[in-house]
């Protein structure tokens, strides 16, 4: 039941995209003139890190989607997604034209295995980047300030190291910030070498913390501590079906 719940909400990542598509059971390069830098590498590391320490299963969501091609060949969209012993859901939903990259990278936990969404979203143009890294906490940092010390207190430093490097993106609405971490990464900046170089250092630092968080964590036995974080994680994917953080 919990895949089918998380599976639910993934068509949505589908549905503000313009035109027509066809499924591709291969990656074309030369439909594509992709610039110089690729969120493909994020990709690559996050999945060579997980299979250093568990054992992915793609799960059926990725035959089903796979790979598709825009009908004018100018657009690639690919996804995958996997599952694993602690892992409910890992999916990735890359999309390239010849002027635009859009990353998708989200990571859940089985209910069992009670620690926050590792969430990468990253949208870029020639002249723009607004850019969402975080590990969204399952419950309100704000008011539970115990789980906020359990989690967070220790990555404080990490999260202040990237505060000075990714300047604050702009308002965001009170709703949206029950979401966000204290560590969260939400800034908007114009391309350059430099700036992509850095999201990648922070990319990788988040993810590898979000790998010994889910390494370390003990399995909860409680049910009812399970249904809270299965009832956090269907918040946290309605809201994320509902709202565009721009």
């Amino acid at each position: 039941m919990e895949s089918s719940s998380l599976s639910l909400k993934l068509p949505t990542l589908f549905s503000n995209i313009k035109g027509n598509w066809r499924r591709s059971k291969k990656y074309q390069p030369h439909l594509l003139q992709v610039s110089a830098f690729s969120y493909q590498k994020f990709i690559d590391f996050a999945l060579s890190e997980t299979q250093s320490r568990t054992v992915l299963t793609p799960s059926p969501l990725q035959e089903k989607y796979g790979s598709m091609t825009a009908m004018d060949g100018r657009t690639e969209l690919q996804m995958l997604s996997f599952e694993a012993p602690k892992i409910k859901l890992l999916r990735s939903l890359l999309i390239k034209s010849e002027g635009m990259q859009v990353l998708d990278f989200a990571v859940f936990a089985r209910p069992e295995f009670d620690v926050p969404i590792f969430c990468a979203n990253f949208f870029t143009t020639t002249s723009i980047n607004i850019i969402v890294l975080d590990l969204n906490p399952l419950h309100n940092v704000i008011d539970q300030r115990d789980y906020k010390e359990k989690y967070y207190q220790n990555l404080l430093p990490l999260g202040l190291k990237y505060a000075k490097l990714f300047p604050w993106g702009g308002k965001l609405t009170s709703e949206s910030l029950k979401f966000f971490s204290p560590i969260v990464i939400w800034t908007k900046f114009t391309s350059s070498q430099g700036k992509q170089d850095n999201l990648y250092s922070a990319f990788k630092e988040y993810y590898k913390v979000w790998l010994q968080l889910i390494d370390q964590v003990v399995e909860e036995k409680d049910a009812s501590q399970m249904m809270c974080s299965r009832e956090a994680q269907h918040k946290y994917l309605m809201w994320r079906a509902e709202k565009v953080v721009c």
